[in-house]
């Protein structure tokens, strides 16, 4: 119960990063839905930016725009690169 599932263009995280990330996202989670922290999972995968307008745009941002609390405010095209 409740689930996380974030996709991201690839980085590399340091150690401290990654706990930081699962301690405050496990913290508002557990705060929001009233549960123990050990009934959160969160999963992390990274989509390289040429294939992120098919496997994630389209069908998980577009095609379930109606599921969305937040929107992204990127402008189409997405770009291919990570400007960084």
């Amino acid at each position: 119960m409740p689930h996380i599932s974030i996709r991201h263009w690839p980085r590399t995280f340091t150690d401290a990063e990654r706990e930081d990330l699962v301690t405050e996202l496990t913290r508002t989670v557990t705060r929001a839905f009233g549960v123990d922290e050990g009934s959160v999972s969160i999963a992390v995968e990274s989509v390289e930016p040429s294939r992120w307008t098919d496997e994630v745009h389209t069908p998980e941002i577009a095609g379930r725009a109606h599921l969305l609390w937040k929107e992204p405010h990127y402008s189409a095209p997405i770009p291919a690169e990570d400007p960084r």
